[in-house]
């Protein structure tokens, strides 16, 4: 086992993501070299999902997976439904239903990312549990582990900082796993940024949470021509349905990521056989 560096947190049905950095992976980065960052947007083929209320959607997990007991109505599942939605920008709609990932069917999506979850589970090998023995958590290195396993991408990579995030847009989504504050449970507003949360610096850390990093909206430069992180902002799509924020997708600024950045981890799944 390679000397990895891992914070766990709390899992809850709306929470799921630990932080495990491994530096084999992080030696191969892409550093940024001072190219052009523009305005970058990707459209996910998969429709938003809900890890949440999976009752309510006809999921019942212990269909899903027999003998594992009660049905559970919500699952910290946010890995595999983050990378449900990154993946779908990679193939195209032939190849993903052919995977299994259905484009139109919001509950048949959100039962292959429960599947893609598990499999991330049993990457995670330094973690004692998997899923659906226990709700156990995942990483963004173990989904995009588990992609790479499933034939769905030919290998991933990180970014440390934000101008590595802002590089890696211009080629694909980018998997966001970030420490989640309670104060962000609810956005002020559709258009308003994380950012904007009454005293968010100040609410618990409530646990880890994946989210799919797919645009990057706005792209403003200091006179020096470096970044200026406070109006420099991205888009991400969460999991928590479109009744959550705008239309289940949030903002942020880069200011926000640097406040966090030392317990963010960012995965970027590709497929370079297409490039």
């Amino acid at each position: 086992m390679p000397d990895l560096t891992i914070t766990t947190y709390d899992v809850t049905g709306a929470l799921g993501r630990h932080k495990v950095l491994d530096p084999r992976s992080l030696a191969y980065r892409r550093r940024y070299t001072g190219g052009p960052l523009r305005p970058t947007e990707w459209a996910p083929k998969t429709p938003v999902l809900h890890q949440q209320q999976l009752l309510s959607q006809g999921i019942h997990t212990s269909r899903l997976y027999p003998g594992t007991g009660d049905d559970l109505d919500a699952l910290g599942s946010c890995t595999g439904n983050a990378a449900a939605a990154a993946v779908s920008v990679l193939h195209d709609a032939a190849t993903l239903e052919a995977a299994g990932l259905h484009l139109t069917d919001p509950a048949a999506a959100q039962k292959w990312a429960i599947g893609l979850y598990a499999d991330a589970t049993r990457h995670d090998q330094w973690h004692t549990h998997t899923w659906p023995a226990t709700d156990c958590g995942s990483s963004g290195l173990g989904v995009a582990k588990a992609l790479h396993a499933r034939g769905l991408i030919d290998q991933y990579g990180h970014a440390t900082t934000a101008e590595e995030l802002c590089a890696l847009l211009q080629t694909g989504p980018v998997l966001a796993g970030l420490p989640w504050y309670d104060a962000w449970f609810d956005p002020p507003g559709h258009d308003a940024l994380l950012n904007d949360a009454t005293g968010w610096q100040d609410s618990p850390v409530v646990g880890g949470h994946e989210v799919c990093i797919t645009a990057l909206e706005t792209v403003t430069t200091t006179p020096d021509g470096g970044l200026d992180y406070a109006r420099t902002i991205v888009r991400a799509r969460n999991s928590w349905s479109t009744a959550w924020a705008d239309h289940g997708e949030f903002r942020f600024s880069l200011a926000l990521y640097q406040a966090i950045r030392h317990d963010t981890d960012l995965v970027q799944p590709r497929l370079e056989s297409l490039r």
